[in-house]
């Protein structure tokens, strides 16, 4: 077994040695806090609201390139509307809400069939 010769005096090795507890202390509070459960709890819901956010981040991007998307096919580069579509849209959407409006006309008007 090889010998070591330490040199330092015992002040320097008390010193050392304090200063050694001092970082293991800093390091079990560190473990402390790391392991207490509202920390875990804490970075649980942080977790979970980065993934949300990421979902609902991706949602809107899709969303907006859809919505820009369906604007383009009614609008022009000059942000005119292109009558050539509204026209035609507007008709089917008008007519749409015309059979749902006649439609539930007729269902309230209707009578039951006495025997």
């Amino acid at each position: 077994m090889a010998e070591t010769s330490d040199t330092r005096t015992p002040a320097q090795i008390e010193a050392d040695i304090k200063r050694r507890r001092a970082v293991l202390a800093e390091t079990l509070d560190e473990i402390g806090v790391r392991v207490h459960p509202k920390t875990i709890v804490g970075d649980a819901k942080a977790k979970a609201v980065a993934g949300v956010d990421r979902v609902f981040g991706r949602a809107y991007v899709q969303v907006n390139r859809v919505m820009t998307e369906v604007r383009d096919q009614f609008v022009d580069d000059d942000g005119a509307p292109r009558m050539e579509r509204v026209v035609p849209a507007a008709l089917i959407v008008a007519g749409t809400v015309g059979l749902i409006v006649a439609g539930s006309r007729k269902r309230k008007h209707r009578r039951p069939l006495s025997r």
